[in-house]
């Protein structure tokens, strides 16, 4: 007697799709213990990971790690950074966040800080880099108390030059809420869609620059201004810094990812902030 044969159920191109997405978490919480900065609880799944360089001072130091070697659409990562009371915490990544063409999902990055009373949170983070095709949509959400500092410095590349690659499509959403006190101080939208390389070409948006970057800083005044604008001859690209109810936002354009990297790297030498041990210098 044959044994009855089943005709085996394929999986359909979005089951195929939908199990080769990556995700990943980190939540890390950092405390003031004993006179220095230290990590009371790490939560990690996924693909992502966080480790400690040590560092010689109160300080801590958090290098985040993305083991699926890059993003694509349909990958979905979250940070939450929870920072005590009288934590001072730099947070970054090992190496340029690459975000690669989609058949049409978004990348969705989440980025939440959570920062008591007279903490401190540096979130200096290496480039991200845009390929031809990429969609990436990222929220910012930072939650401060009334005596708590941030500087937060976000750069994106669009293509890398040197390889002399281009993006002429893709889609970038990018949406930044900052609380002090509860009060909402800072809110931004950014939205491309569609033919990129075109809106970067135009005098509006970046006068045809590839390579751009946001620093915030709260609290910010004058002085930081006074001290920025000290260096304009010494910038490559283009470097525009502000300050206003309290807070200082810098904006950054240059022509490719190095005059950026120079650039940044001037402007928070300007501000004595200490960069990442494994930002390229």
């Amino acid at each position: 007697m044959r044994g009855t044969q089943t005709t085996p159920v394929l999986p359909t191109s979005a089951e195929i799709f939908a199990a080769n997405r990556a995700s990943g978490g980190v939540t890390l919480a950092a405390g003031f213990v004993a006179g220095r900065t230290r990590p009371t609880h790490v939560s990690e799944h996924g693909s992502l990971r966080v480790r400690f360089p040590n560092r010689a001072s109160d300080m801590m130091e958090a290098v985040l790690i993305n083991t699926a070697g890059g993003m694509t659409g349909g990958d979905e990562f979250a940070i939450k950074l929870l920072l005590g009371a009288g934590a001072t915490l730099l947070a970054g990544t090992a190496a340029a966040e690459k975000i690669y063409r989609s058949t049409g999902s978004d990348t969705a990055v989440g980025l939440t800080i959570d920062a008591v009373g007279g903490s401190r949170c540096l979130w200096l983070p290496q480039e991200t880099i845009l390929f031809d095709g990429a969609h990436l949509a990222r929220r910012i959400e930072v939650d401060l108390a009334d005596d708590a500092a941030l500087l937060m410095a976000e750069a994106i590349i669009y293509g890398r030059s040197a390889m002399g690659e281009v993006v002429n499509e893709g889609r970038l959403i990018d949406c930044w809420r900052v609380r002090r006190g509860g009060r909402l101080i800072f809110a931004e939208s950014v939205r491309f869609d569609g033919a990129v390389s075109g809106m970067l070409a135009q005098l509006a948006v970046a006068a045809g620059a590839v390579a751009i970057a946001t620093v915030l800083m709260v609290p910010g005044d004058e002085q930081k201004v006074a001290a920025v604008r000290a260096l304009d001859e010494q910038f490559i690209g283009e470097v525009g810094i502000s300050a206003w109810n309290g807070i200082a936002l810098a904006r950054l354009c240059a022509g490719d990812g190095s005059a950026l990297r120079h650039d940044l790297t001037a402007l928070l030498g300007a501000l004595a902030m200490p960069l990442p041990r494994l930002w390229p210098q």
